[in-house]
């Protein structure tokens, strides 16, 4: 009979702080944010945890870039430049604001944004440069930093996957950037949804809270709405959750850190199996996905094997399609150029999207014995296919 895994721990996680917060939350009278604590508690332990004088908490990841990317002048006619190799949101959060997305190629070994395909975009009506953080791996901050001070056009770091992450000692927040980062139910900290933005200057907070409200003031009685806006304000239940999230994210942070070396040494000694390369700059990484790629093969083998993985008990996914070739990404704010021409520019997405795997951050939670099973059953399930 084939190896199965055995069980590995449950996510979300919760206990009685949780079940404390969403008490307080329903007890103190006051269900939204205007009137109740625990949103503005959470934005100050959130914003403290990541090195930020300024966060502010919203429904989703989605709206956090969305919100954050208005926040920097993306408007109509605007184009932002995005990692071709990453969850659709990152591009979609422009597109909504009738912007341009403008997908470039990553590194094909850490998978995050390449800098000198980013150099190579940059033009007359770019307003935003978006990194990903892609697995909770800090980008390329130093070079992304200096082409952000020469060519005058900001950083907005989709942060998603990377709560607690660190560049060279400094959290996200320290970066002098906007960051976004989403509470989604699989995220690294979870309320089932959720989202933020951290801001280095006061401005942009301020600016961004009025548009997250409606464009109305904390005080206002008299419906002065001093922008336009929507209603992207979290919930006290969710806030309270997510302090209590927010507690235990550090220790379990260092489980996946501890765990990962582990895993990664396992999977380079499968044969045709090449696990993330992690960046020596980033010397906190919370592992959002444990990635690894089996280079060579077609998208529908990985597509395979991932179905086997999962039959083998391994919480296993397909790596994200590349955000242009997906029908979404066309149907407003697309570049003009075909599918094939963004492809022949970003061979390292071509490749990525097609033979690339990744486990849930739970396995990353497991035991070292777990880590070994991990690697077993990878290598029964290549060695049958």
């Amino acid at each position: 009979m084939a190896q199965r895994a055995s069980e590995f721990p449950v996510w979300p996680q919760y206990d009685d702080a949780e079940r404390e917060g969403l008490i307080h939350a329903l007890e103190q009278g006051q269900w939204w944010r205007m009137g109740g604590t625990e949103v503005d508690s959470f934005e100050r332990e959130f914003a403290e945890f990541h090195g930020s004088d300024h966060a502010l908490a919203v429904t989703n990841g989605t709206h956090a870039l969305e919100l954050a990317l208005q926040v920097l002048g993306v408007s109509p006619g605007t184009e932002v430049i995005v990692p071709a190799f990453t969850f659709i949101s990152s591009s979609q959060a422009a597109q909504r604001l009738g912007a341009v997305a403008v997908p470039v190629d990553v590194d094909a070994d850490t998978y995050n944004i390449d800098p000198v395909a980013v150099a190579d975009r940059i033009g007359p009506r770019t307003r935003a440069i978006m990194p990903v953080h892609m697995a909770g791996q800090i980008a390329d901050m130093d070079a992304l930093a200096k082409l952000s001070a020469d060519s005058g056009v900001p950083l907005i770091q989709d942060a998603a996957h990377a709560h607690g992450a660190q560049w060279q000692g400094r959290k996200v927040g320290e970066l002098g950037s906007v960051a976004a980062f989403s509470f989604q139910n699989g995220k690294l900290m979870t309320a089932g949804e959720g989202g933020a933005v951290t801001f280095p200057e006061a401005e942009q907070y301020e600016t961004a809270f009025l548009r997250h409200s409606c464009g109305r003031p904390r005080t206002d009685r008299f419906y002065l709405h001093r922008t336009s806006g929507s209603n992207f304000r979290l919930n006290e239940f969710s806030a309270s959750v997510l302090r209590a999230q927010l507690g235990r994210l550090p220790e379990q942070i260092d489980t996946r850190e501890a765990r990962w070396p582990v895993l990664s040494a396992l999977l380079e000694q499968i044969p045709g199996v090449v696990p993330q390369r992690i960046d020596a700059r980033v010397d906190r990484n919370p592992h959002y996905m444990a990635m690894f790629r089996i280079p060579g093969i077609t998208e529908e083998r990985r597509n395979e094997i991932v179905d086997r993985l999962v039959e083998r008990g391994l919480p296993a996914f397909a790596a994200f399609r590349a955000i242009y070739r997906c029908e979404g990404f066309w149907e407003t704010g697309a570049p003009d150029e075909s599918v094939e021409d963004i492809a022949r520019r970003c061979p390292n997405t071509e490749a990525i999207y097609a033979d690339c795997v990744w486990l849930h951050h739970r396995t990353l939670l497991g035991t070292e014995q777990q880590m070994q099973e991990i690697a077993e059953i990878l290598a029964d399930v290549l060695a049958a296919s």
